[in-house]
């Protein structure tokens, strides 16, 4: 029987029109591969045995099967945010983004494990455990959209909701060997979306090509009254946008980031990958795209982690005193409020989460707040300043993502090499600035894929998403399924 979920949307849709295949036999399709990715990689919270059919319509979404992470609230359906304070919670409304979603007949098969409430880069710390790279089981997918990326790697459907507060829409697309866009902050309705770090919390998607990304995001997207910080796109189409003209077209990348001299003690796979990243360079060039070196002072790089961490500790603090045990979740033991609260908070968090909490309460404390966040929100503004600096001459600013392919699960400590630290950071200023930001597979080192990024001034999502779709034209990456999945 001929197989359809490893296909882009476009095809799928028109196999659909044509009568080649039925709504409800991509349901069996999808769910069947769910099924045997759980097995191996541990990437679903809940599989919906009972997803049923819509009717096809003239929107290419209707009648698909797709993910959702596991922090976005979808009525009658657990959403746990893959953790244990919430291991049985059931929301009673559905965020805005799946309702756009389900309104135009889009078909959710899944829910998706994630690093717990987000927070972790590695796709480890989730409470139904690790989930595991369909490239390679000993490596991590990373995080926090591990579920996601894994599940669209491997074939399960063509696309899967995320969610971004650092780089964990464009991370785990990176060592999953697929597309990651985390659109302009606002663009996608945040309502429904477990908080992180609101100022920092993106809506978004993964996919296996820039199109279908488009084409997602353009019924993802919308003004919502439920989220404030929503704004009006209607007159943006991203798929439509998308012709591949990019002649005339500026980039720059950083020195600092993508010279191999700047590494005192850089591995031969770090050497691989930006070398890797250069050879695309090229051939990008070659595109008619203007490619320019430029410098960013070493030491605001540096600071990046740091911002980040004061920042996103201090806001989850904040999003998440309401997880007490008493208005949802398992309740606590102990004779007063206070002792089953704590009870609740102790038993149920991982340590990552706990440690980032502690962070979070001594960074807002009086005595400590100007010192450390209010520090933290100046660097920021330093660090987004000079990126729009660059914006007012260059389309966008294109860079490798990370030091190399997906690291080994048990490399997964929670600690960055100082060295390539901001190499493997440098994502998190979309969140600051709240810029568009894809990343798309660029190579492979070890049979392993590697990516690069593409990010942009806010609200030009259409042209860097355009950009994206000339260089990865220019490649042969697009449509990939992870090395041992495909099906026909």
């Amino acid at each position: 029987m001929k197989k359809y979920m490893n296909k882009s949307i476009t095809e799928i849709h028109e196999a659909l029109i044509k009568g080649e295949v039925t709504s409800k036999e991509l349901i069996q399709e999808s769910l069947q591969k769910s099924h045997e990715i759980q097995e191996k990689c541990n990437a679903f919270v809940t599989i919906l045995e009972d997803a049923k059919p819509t009717e096809i319509t003239d929107n290419l979404l209707s009648g698909i099967p797709y993910g959702i992470k596991d922090n976005y609230s979808t009525k009658g359906i657990l959403s746990t945010g893959s953790s244990n304070t919430l291991k049985d919670y059931i929301p009673f409304f559905t965020a805005t983004a799946i309702e756009n979603l389900t309104k135009i007949g889009a078909i959710p098969v899944n829910k998706t494990v994630m690093d717990e409430f987000g927070m972790g880069g590695t796709g480890t710390t989730g409470h139904t455990g690790i989930v595991r790279n369909p490239w390679d089981k000993t490596r991590m997918c990373a995080g926090s959209s591990a579920g996601s990326a894994a599940a669209v790697a491997a074939g399960a459907y063509p696309y899967a909701t995320g969610s971004d507060t650092g780089d964990s829409i464009r991370k785990p697309a990176a060592y999953c060997g697929v597309v990651g866009y985390k659109p302009t902050y606002g663009m996608i309705s945040r309502y429904g979306l477990f908080p992180f770090a609101s100022s920092l919390d993106h809506c978004g998607v993964l996919t296996r090509s820039v199109e279908d990304a488009a084409i997602v995001v353009d019924n993802m997207k919308g003004r919502d009254k439920n989220d404030m910080t929503s704004w009006d796109s209607k007159d943006i189409h991203l798929a439509d946008s998308l012709t591949g003209e990019v002649k005339g077209k500026k980039l720059c990348y950083i020195k600092e980031l993508c010279d191999i001299s700047m590494y005192k003690e850089a591995t031969d796979t770090l050497k691989q990958h930006l070398e890797n990243f250069h050879q695309v360079l090229e051939q990008v060039k070659k595109l008619g795209i203007e490619i320019e070196e430029v410098s960013v002072d070493k030491t605001l790089l540096d600071a990046l982690a740091s911002v980040y961490v004061v920042i996103s500790c201090a806001e989850a603090t904040s999003n998440m005193s309401n997880l007490t045990g008493f208005i949802f979740g398992p309740r606590g033991e102990g004779d007063n409020y206070i002792e089953m609260m704590k009870d609740y908070r102790t038993k149920n968090f991982s340590p990552l989460i706990k440690r980032r909490f502690v962070i979070g309460s001594y960074v807002l404390q009086a005595q400590n707040k100007d010192r450390y966040f209010h520090n933290a929100q100046r660097v920021r503004r330093l660090l987004v300043d000079t990126w729009n600096q660059l914006f007012e001459k260059y389309d966008a600013v294109i860079l490798p993502v990370g030091s190399g392919p997906a690291k080994h699960l048990d490399e997964s400590k929670d600690i960055l090499d100082k060295d390539t630290q901001a190499l493997e950071e440098h994502l998190q200023i979309g969140n600051f600035g709240g810029f568009p930001s894809i990343t798309i597979p660029d190579g492979f080192i070890k049979n392993l894929p590697v990516a690069l990024n593409i990010t942009g001034k806010c609200y030009d999502d259409e042209n860097v998403l355009n950009i994206a779709y000339a260089i990865e034209k220019s490649m042969n990456y697009k449509n990939q399924i992870a090395k041992g999945w495909n099906h026909d």
